[in-house]
């Protein structure tokens, strides 16, 4: 009778070392990212944030989100561009958390692939650690899944799950939101992280282009303006919180920006904002162009130049724009809360875009 070698992990396509390899790649990199909070080190079973730091806070609410980035990852696939998606993921994660007025603390990563390549792990951790940086938060651990069969050698997909604090008197929301408020707009990067599905179908499926074609209206290829990282507000939106007055932030992400800022909006009243107090960029105008997407359809889709809006009293106004200009933060008065005298609800969009 024959003899065969037994089966083996390796042999079902999971590389052990490799993942180890991996580990070691990337330590420098959460090490950047700690606060005085973090015990221990990167490889425990669990990541440890000292709550004592919490004692300082009368009532101390914990707010938590978790998220990914979507089919954006699939162009940083194609690209070979593996230290930008992580950047991402912090933005997504953390600005939602800021969104209540929660100081992030800490957060963790999940990245699933299809085979562990320990460089371009380690390299998507890198841009998650650098997004940890930009927008104070701690990485306190992760997890890297290898899932051969299921996923192709370079497929990936990331997640992550944060941790915010805010004080039960300082929490922002509609609670606050009074008529008269006026509503602030913090540009985009351009299309951060929601919407790729469509983008990619219009520009790629439609219009034939390619990620290396060069694109003048863009001033780089498509590829490189289709990586942009999302824009990190979180340590933005704290700051305006010290210098001033502020009811409410609204994070515009998947669903566009009447739906993102009517979430905000209490009861009874109306967020009306104006388009023509800013234009969006040229990338938005090239997916409506190039699959003849009808305007409505793109605003509950993308960003539209918009990636934070703020609800501040008309008397936090200056201070407020003036914080974000200095924090390098391009902000602008866009609309105001109104109660038109009924129970409905909502925001909306009225005039035209600036050109």
């Amino acid at each position: 009778m024959s003899q065969t070698t037994g089966a083996s992990y390796s042999e079902a396509g999971v590389d052990i070392e490799a993942g180890d390899r991996a580990v070691e790649l990337m330590k420098e990199w959460v090490k950047k990212t700690q606060r005085p909070e973090v015990l221990g080190g990167l490889g425990g079973f669990a990541g440890l944030f000292d709550a004592s730091a919490l004692k300082r806070y009368e009532r101390p609410l914990l707010a938590s989100a978790t998220d990914g980035v979507g089919t954006k990852v699939d162009i940083a696939r194609q690209m070979g561009v593996y230290d930008t998606i992580g950047h991402d993921l912090v933005a997504m994660v953390m600005d939602d958390i800021v969104v209540c007025g929660a100081e992030p603390l800490f957060m963790t990563d999940y990245i699933c692939v299809g085979k562990v390549h320990p460089e371009r792990v380690a390299a998507i951790v890198k841009g998650i650690a650098e997004g940890c940086v930009l927008a104070g938060t701690a990485l306190v651990g992760g997890e890297t899944a290898e899932h051969p069969g299921l996923l192709g050698p370079d497929d990936f997909d990331v997640a992550g799950a944060g941790t915010g604090v805010v004080e039960a008197d300082r929490l922002l929301g509609p609670d606050r939101i009074r008529t008269g408020d006026v509503v602030i707009a913090m540009a985009s990067s351009g299309l951060h992280s929601n919407g790729y599905s469509l983008v990619r179908h219009v520009l790629f499926d439609r219009a034939g282009m390619s990620l290396d074609q060069q694109v003048e209206e863009l001033g780089r290829t498509l590829g490189e303006e289709l990586l942009e990282p999302t824009r990190i507000y979180s340590l933005d939106c704290l700051a305006t919180t010290r210098t001033t007055e502020v009811h409410a932030f609204s994070h515009i992400t998947g669903g566009g920006l009447a739906a993102n800022l009517a979430r905000v909006v209490p009861d009874g009243l109306h967020a009306v904002v104006d388009r023509s107090t800013w234009t969006p960029g040229p990338v938005f105008d090239l997916v409506g162009t190039a699959g003849r997407v009808e305007r409505l359809e793109l605003e509950k889709t993308l960003n539209m130049g918009v990636g934070m809006m703020a609800v501040v009293p008309e008397s936090s106004v200056e201070v407020a724009l003036a914080t974000l200009a200095d924090r390098g933060v391009d902000a602008w008065v866009a609309g105001e809360i109104v109660d038109r005298g009924d129970r409905t609800t909502g925001a909306e969009l009225t005039g035209s875009y600036a050109v």
